[in-house]
C-alpha cells in the first residue's frame, strides 16, 4: 500500500509537472475542430452521437481555445504595461523646456504696453502779468550849454575835484559889454556839503558875493555892481566845497545868469556836465 501510494504521488507530481509546461498549440486545435467540423456523418463509431453534443463539443473547445488566448492576450498586456508605465511616468515628470527667443522660429510676443499714464495736469493759462506803467525816468540832466543872444554859457565840474573837495566851474562868454550880471551857482547838499571857497576871473571889487543855505542848496552869488561894466570876453565864476569821503553826484547841480546889454535883456543856464569831476561825480 506504501509503494503504491509513493507511486501515485509521483505520478501525479509529474503530471502536474507536465501540465504546467504544458502551452496549448492553438493552430492544431483549430485544425482540430475544422476536421471534425467537415467529417461525414456515418464515418466510424462517432456519427452515432447525436449533433448536438457534437456542437456543444465544437463550443466548448471554441470557448476554450477564446479563454487560453484572452488569458494570455491578458498577460501580454499585463507585461507591455507594466513596462512602459515607468517609462511613460518618466516622460510626464520631465518638465518641458520653454523655448527661448534663439532657438525658435518664432519672434518672441511684444510686451503688453504699459498702461498710459495719465496726462499732464492741464494747468490754466495763467494770467497776463499786469501791464507796468512806466516808472517815471530819473530827471533828466540840465545841458551844461546854454546862450541866448550875445550871451552863451557853460556848467562843469572842476577836473581837480577829489574824494573829499570839489569846485564848481561856471564859464560864460559875452560877444557885447554887460552893464548888468548876475551869477548864482547852487550845490545839491549831498552830504556834508560846505563851503570852501569862491573865486571868478573879473575883477574882485566889481561885484557883491554872498553864500548861503537855502532849500537843501549851497547858494553861491555874484552880483555886478552899479555903474560898473563887464568887457566882451569869456570868463569864469568858481565855487568851492567840501562833502562826505567819495564821488559825488553833481547830476542836481544848477547854475542860473541874467545879463543885460543896454536894453536887451539876456538869461542862460543849465546843469553842469557828466564826467568833468576828477572825483567821480556824473
Amino acid at each position: 500500500m506504501t509503494m503504491r501510494r509513493d507511486v501515485h504521488e509521483e505520478l501525479r507530481a509529474r503530471l502536474q509537472e507536465a501540465a504546467g509546461g504544458h502551452r496549448p498549440d492553438r493552430e492544431r486545435i483549430l485544425a482540430r475542430v475544422e476536421r471534425g467540423m467537415a467529417a461525414p456523418a456515418g464515418a466510424g463509431h462517432r456519427a452515432a452521437r447525436p449533433p448536438v453534443f457534437g456542437w456543444m463539443r465544437v463550443a466548448g473547445a471554441t470557448a476554450a481555445v477564446a479563454g487560453v488566448l484572452a488569458v494570455g492576450g491578458y498577460a501580454v498586456a499585463s507585461a507591455v504595461k507594466e513596462e512602459a508605465a515607468p517609462r511613460q511616468r518618466e516622460v510626464a515628470t520631465s518638465p518641458t523646456p520653454a523655448p527661448s527667443p534663439e532657438t525658435s522660429s518664432r519672434a518672441p510676443a511684444p510686451p503688453v504696453d504699459p498702461a498710459p499714464s495719465s496726462p499732464p495736469e492741464q494747468r490754466e493759462p495763467s494770467s497776463p502779468p499786469p501791464s507796468r506803467t512806466p516808472s517815471p525816468s530819473a530827471p533828466q540832466r540840465a545841458p551844461a550849454a546854454a546862450e541866448d543872444g550875445p550871451l552863451w554859457s557853460d556848467g562843469s565840474v572842476d577836473p581837480h575835484s577829489n574824494d573829499f573837495w570839489a569846485q564848481s566851474n561856471v564859464t560864460l562868454e559875452n560877444r557885447e559889454r554887460l552893464t548888468a550880471l548876475t551869477v548864482r551857482l547852487r550845490i545839491a547838499q549831498t552830504g556834508g556839503v560846505s563851503d570852501a571857497g569862491a573865486w571868478r576871473s573879473l575883477p574882485e571889487g566889481d561885484f557883491t558875493f554872498t553864500v548861503a543855505e537855502a532849500d537843501g542848496f549851497l547858494v553861491y552869488t555874484w552880483t555886478l555892481k552899479k555903474g560898473r561894466t563887464v568887457p566882451a570876453g569869456e570868463w569864469v565864476f568858481a565855487g568851492q566845497y567840501d562833502h562826505d569821503r567819495g564821488g559825488r553826484d553833481a547830476g542836481a547841480d544848477r547854475y542860473a545868469v541874467t545879463a543885460a546889454t543896454g536894453s536887451a535883456h539876456l538869461s542862460v543856464g543849465g546843469g553842469f556836465a557828466a564826467g568833468d569831476d576828477g572825483d567821480g561825480d556824473s
